[in-house]
């Protein structure tokens, strides 16, 4: 740690999106989530929230999640957690499903070198 970084909660990096919802500020918002601890969340999202506006996450496997703005640094904020989070379940993939795209399930089965073809 710096002279200048204050926190002590471990924290991943990471580039996911979710939905914000702010008190205050009407309907659901698509922010990006840049880092996540058990305690809270760097995002990045073009509209205006003030320290200490209440605001609900929709994080990837984990759901709605309560907490409060810590911070705003221009497009960037901090949202402090109001209960601790499990960040490993967020990181975790996707279930699969039949409605899943294809580029993102797992393949089929092995592919044979010679049934390949080079375009």
């Amino acid at each position: 740690m710096t002279g200048t970084e204050h926190r002590q909660i471990a924290r991943d990096s990471l580039f996911v999106m979710a939905d914000l919802r702010i008190d205050g500020i009407e309907g659901e918002h698509r922010i990006r989530v840049r880092n996540l601890s058990s305690g809270g969340m760097m995002a990045e999202g073009v509209f205006n929230v003030q320290r200490g506006q209440v605001a609900w996450i929709n994080l990837r496997n984990i759901g709605w999640v309560e907490g409060s703005i810590a911070w705003v640094e221009g497009t960037r904020f901090g949202i402090a957690f109001r209960e601790d989070i499990d960040p490993r379940v967020a990181r975790a993939p996707l279930p699969g499903g039949e409605n899943t795209p294809r580029y993102v399930r797992p393949p089929l089965g092995a592919v044979e070198p010679g049934a390949l073809r080079k375009i």
